[in-house]
């Protein structure tokens, strides 16, 4: 599938873990820092040092890069000059790429706005959460409803795209919370709004308290209801649905997730990253301090490797283009995966359509608003 025109990197420090959180982290670890600029500088020799056929430097030239973690604004200012110094001796972002920095609330000051210009960012992705004082307690988060509006104000007063997180289903949180939450981010005028309900993951303090009985999730129903609700807010508010949690103004869709949806190839670095060649999945091993281990001994520093057959690809493929709104064009997909989509998943187009899930006009699948709320679930007669 070609060289990579796309890649995201993993910096895993964070002020403090969330109570929902379990992504790959180390919260009051900044004396790992140094290591892991020392690990993903080697993990970066990955990249061939030959220069693209078009530019005079070595690496990779790239449509998106995309910076995630953890925190990657936790490193401030000078760590984030550090980190692109790293990254642009291999990582070449094109005239026009979309270069994504996401950021919490807190760190987002001048000084961080000046190295973020200068390191080439474009957009920042603002992990809110939420506008109102009583869901970010819930929620465990660390700032307050005026830190988010200060931060998207800055932003957006310096020419960056941005990007606001929401999260619904909150411990006690209303429906109406939610519908005070929609508004004032339609309000802040971010160009794209990612709205996410909150899963009770294994190994969370959130799950532990669930299970004592000292948190309680949304009941489906009003989970349901806030997701609607979402949807109606935001469309009224000029915001495109374009996949099953991300709404944007027109033009301002995440270039990046969008290119993983496509199932087109992309490098990845650091702990817990995983690259993909348009067949092959490796992720790195998901502790910081092994992986950190790992690469600067020379191990191999892997740790899941999901090796797919072409038809395995074909099916993943179904999955991640019926969760954007546009879903599957049959000819487009044939052209792509080698394979007809009615042979893949015929029968279950048919039984969802039956039962108002999905629209098909015989060229183009769709998942309907109710195939969009239960779409975890349909994925079993897709991926067999």
């Amino acid at each position: 599938m070609g060289q990579p025109r796309h890649a995201y990197v993993h910096v895993p420090f964070c002020r403090h873990r969330c109570g929902y959180c379990d992504f790959t982290l180390v919260a009051g670890r900044d004396d790992l820092i140094d290591r892991y600029y020392a690990a993903l500088g080697r993990e970066l020799e990955r990249v061939s040092p030959e220069p693209p056929a078009t530019a005079g430097s070595p690496g990779l030239e790239l449509d998106t890069l995309y910076l995630g973690g953890g925190t990657p604004s936790h490193l401030g200012p000078a760590g984030l000059r550090r980190l692109f110094g790293l990254l642009h001796e291999r990582l070449h972002p094109v005239a026009g790429a979309e270069v994504t920095v996401e950021a919490n609330p807190l760190d987002v000051t001048a000084d961080f706005l000046a190295a973020a210009a200068d390191c080439g960012v474009t957009r920042v992705s603002l992990g809110g959460q939420s506008l109102d004082a009583m869901t970010l307690r819930a929620l465990d988060r660390d700032h307050a409803p005026d830190d988010v509006r200060r931060a998207a104000g800055l932003l957006l007063a310096d020419g960056f795209s941005v990007s606001v997180d929401l999260m619904t289903a909150a411990p006690g949180q209303s429906l109406a919370a939610v519908e005070k939450d929609l508004d004032a981010v339609v309000g802040l005028g971010p160009q794209h709004v990612s709205v996410y309900c909150l899963t009770w993951e294994k190994g969370t303090s959130f799950e532990s308290q669930r299970r004592k009985g000292l948190l309680q999730p949304a009941e489906e129903s009003l989970e349901r209801q806030m997701y609607e609700t979402a949807i109606d807010r935001l469309g009224t508010g000029g915001y495109e649905h374009y996949e099953v949690s991300n709404f944007a103004k027109p033009g301002a869709r995440c270039r990046h997730n969008e290119a993983y949806w496509d199932c087109r190839p992309w490098e990845a670095f650091g702990p817990g990253a995983a690259r993909f060649d348009g067949r092959t999945r490796i992720t790195n091993h998901r502790a910081t301090t092994t992986w950190m281990n790992k690469v600067l001994v020379g191990d191999d520093f892997s740790g899941d490797v999901d090796a797919m057959t072409a038809e395995d690809a074909a099916r993943e493929r179904v999955v991640v283009g019926l969760r954007r709104r546009d879903g599957l064009d049959r000819e487009a997909f044939m052209d792509a995966s080698g394979f007809t989509l009615d042979a893949l998943a015929g029968n279950a187009i048919a039984s969802w359509t039956d039962r108002g899930l999905a629209t098909d006009d015989g060229r183009r699948v769709r998942l309907t608003h109710a195939g969009l709320l239960v779409s975890d679930a349909l994925w079993a007669d897709i991926l067999k």
